[in-house]
């Protein structure tokens, strides 16, 4: 420090940088300014702070470089070491990955300006909801100078609450000046804190959705369960038996993706073979968006397959926590995945989150597997967008003219990891007008949404820029939403009645010879090409609950009629006695 203080003073240079001079250079400013100078600033600074009450230690009478450091010799984290994530860019250490951040304050900004970060902090303004300040006080979980607040260490209820509101959107993984990546700290936190304890009943229901979803949809149970769990008075018993907040529960399909897919014909293209990958959510909710990127990739010249098991990128597990069930559900699904792998086949995603797992999470959990590793850095390699396969794998292919205005909500961890470029460009090679929204995260980010006590943020988040956006919207814009809590969001809350589609449907809609959108057409674009499972209507509704109420009051008969013959029983009993 002090020989680059000298050299920078010896060529007239100034040592003072963009956040000011501080302690780190105080007592190095004498070489610059001279002694004279520097005393002149203590005369000053006397007569309008002669206590030295003032930010004392800094400019006038400074610490030394090397008192008081954050990191010095003293410094003597507790290093955890039974971690499940890699943590590869910090060399495998926690420690280091929590003491990333220096304090810039680049996530405590009250407006998105092209970023994400930090969607809690933008409507909360709280410093403990910033990504700052959840950093803070996982360096305090450290414990390194031996004197901190926090000595609990992986059991942390004040660490646990900071990062409740964490929506886990990676936006700080992209946003951040040196790339703290909260989501995964969040992740790892949870998985030891409830190590061996009872999880709240909300992280099963959502964890497991997958599986869940999966036997619905399997059984071809999709129109039952959506009418019991609309039908009134059921879905406030059903949201409550999940530990959700009372929110709608999500229309399932009737028929999975994967379903009508083993229904059809294959159709054999000449670029070559792509696999689909069947994400829990196009594949159960919205398996529409699934049908149409079959119809985009073939009319573009490929040969669609689809994983020949059920599987899953464990996205709902690691975004809960549940990391042991996570890393299973990866290795199971890499092992499946490795043939269509090593023979240099591309996987397309559709769904943003489970893109992202495959691209980021995945080599960060399985990263160093003794039998993985090379099929988990190919697979990483080998995942693509849509928009990337078409623009970046599809040499010599023109997308269909669209003359429209596209309304875009960008889903948090396409933002933060694979980018929205090839999106942008695909759409501009199409004609269609982008509109991208300056929303950040849509505030439902998965789980975090449905988990108790986000509502209300979940709502603020949206409330903030993106249901404004989509009220004021003309009604003949295109509104996608690539994401599914994306698209969840816009269609359970105040948007005007509006609701999104996925790039798929757009490309879709405009091959079929129609223009989603344009002249001569009226209405909304996402009601004539984004088909979604149809709400139950009244009477099934009310089927429903007549048939629960009979069931219950069944169930209360053959109960009391048990209670009463054994209360006769033990009458009888006594009597003979």
């Amino acid at each position: 420090m002090e020989r680059a203080a000298d050299l920078v003073a010896s060529y007239g240079g100034s040592l003072s940088g963009e956040h000011g001079d501080g302690q780190q250079r105080g007592e190095l400013l004498v070489r610059m300014f001279g002694e004279e100078l520097v005393r002149a600033f203590g005369q000053c600074k006397s007569i309008f702070d002669p206590g030295a009450k003032m930010n004392p230690g800094k400019v006038v009478a400074p610490y030394r470089v090397d008192e008081n450091l954050r990191l010095g010799a003293a410094w003597t984290p507790t290093e955890p070491t039974d971690l499940y994530f890699g943590y590869p860019q910090d060399g495998g250490s926690f420690s280091k990955a929590a003491t990333r951040c220096v304090g810039v304050g680049k996530c405590r900004q009250l407006a998105s300006n092209g970023t994400v970060m930090c969607p809690s902090y933008l409507v909360t303004h709280e410093e403990e909801d910033a990504t700052r300040g959840r950093a803070r006080l996982l360096f305090e979980m450290l414990n390194g100078h031996r004197d901190g607040p926090i000595t609990d260490g992986w059991r942390s209820e004040a660490v646990h609450d900071a990062l409740d509101l964490c929506l886990s959107c990676k936006g700080c993984k992209k946003d951040c000046p040196v790339d703290v990546d909260m989501a995964t700290y969040k992740a790892e936190f949870l998985a030891h804190y409830y190590q061996g304890r009872l999880r709240p009943r909300s992280d099963y229901a959502m964890g497991y959705l997958p599986v869940i979803a999966r036997l619905i949809t399997a059984a071809r149970l999709g129109p039952v369960v959506n009418a019991l769990s609309h039908a009134p008075g059921l879905s406030r018993v059903a949201t409550f038996a999940a530990g959700v907040e009372p929110r709608e529960i999500p229309l399932f399909a009737s028929e999975s993706l994967s379903h009508w897919f083993s229904r059809r014909p294959v159709h054999a293209g000449s670029r070559g073979t792509v696999m689909l990958w069947p994400d829990s959510f196009n594949e159960n909710f919205h398996p529409h968006v699934g049908r149409a990127a079959v119809a985009v990739m073939e009319a573009a010249g490929w040969t669609v397959i689809l994983p020949d098991q059920p599987l899953c990128c464990g996205l709902t597990w690691i975004s809960t926590g549940q990391l042991d069930v996570a890393k299973k559900v990866l290795t199971r699904t890499v092992r499946a995945l490795s043939d269509h792998v090593r023979a240099g086949g591309l996987v397309v995603g559709l769904e943003p989150s489970c893109t992202a797992v495959f691209r980021s999470d995945l080599t960060e959990l399985l990263g160093h597997h003794p039998d993985l590793e090379q099929d988990v850095k190919a697979l990483a390699a080998q995942v693509v967008t849509l928009a990337e396969l078409l623009r970046e794998h599809t040499d010599g292919w023109t997308p269909p003219r669209l003359d429209a205005t596209a309304t875009i909500q960008v889903h948090c961890h396409q933002h933060a990891i694979m980018g929205f470029d090839a999106d942008t460009a695909l759409m501009q090679d199409m004609g269609v007008t982008v509109d991208r929204l300056d929303s950040g995260c849509c505030g439902l980010a998965g789980n975090f949404g449905f988990q108790p006590g986000h509502l209300g943020v979940s709502r603020d988040c949206a409330e903030r820029v993106l249901l404004p956006a989509l009220r004021d919207a003309p009604e003949q814009n295109l509104v996608l939403a690539d994401g599914f809590s994306c698209r969840t969001q816009i269609h359970e809350l105040d948007s005007g009645g509006r609701d999104g589609m996925h790039l798929a449907e757009m490309l879709a809609g405009a091959l079929d010879g129609g223009a989603p959108s344009g002249p001569g057409k009226r209405g909304r674009p996402e009601d004539r090409i984004a088909a979604r499972p149809a709400v139950p209507s009244a009477a099934a509704r009310a089927a429903a609950l007549a048939g629960v109420g009979a069931l219950t009051v069944g169930a209360v008969a053959g109960v009391t009629a048990v209670v009463r013959a054994a209360l006769v029983r033990a009458a009888v009993g006594r009597v003979r006695r």
